[in-house]
């Protein structure tokens, strides 16, 4: 006969996957910045990291939702650097046209 270890902890493991998950169900928070301002982007940048590290501070010892959010701040760190240079092409575009 033979004993499987571990499973216990994979049990935690997958639990407590299934509450972060649920709990990163709808609006994480509301992040403004002025899209000029490399100082301002930066900034929001650290507060939504702060957002997704609150939302996960219970999880702090599992290391798959550990992996979890920062892949999460990967993903909205890239759409506020996005958004910035969407922003900044538009107003170029828009100053362009009223120039003529």
């Amino acid at each position: 006969m033979f004993e499987i270890k571990g499973l216990d902890q994979l049990n935690k493991t997958l639990s407590e996957l299934g509450k972060v998950t649920d709990e990163l169900e709808g609006e994480l928070g509301t992040i403004q910045f002025d899209a000029e301002s490399a100082e301002s982007i930066e900034l929001a940048i650290v507060e939504m990291e702060n957002m997704v590290d609150k939302k996960f501070e219970n999880y702090a010892s599992n290391p798959v939702a550990i992996d979890i959010a920062n892949g999460v701040k990967a993903a909205y760190r890239q759409m506020i650097v996005d958004k910035a240079s969407e922003a900044r092409i538009q107003a170029d575009s828009e100053e362009n046209e009223n120039g003529r």
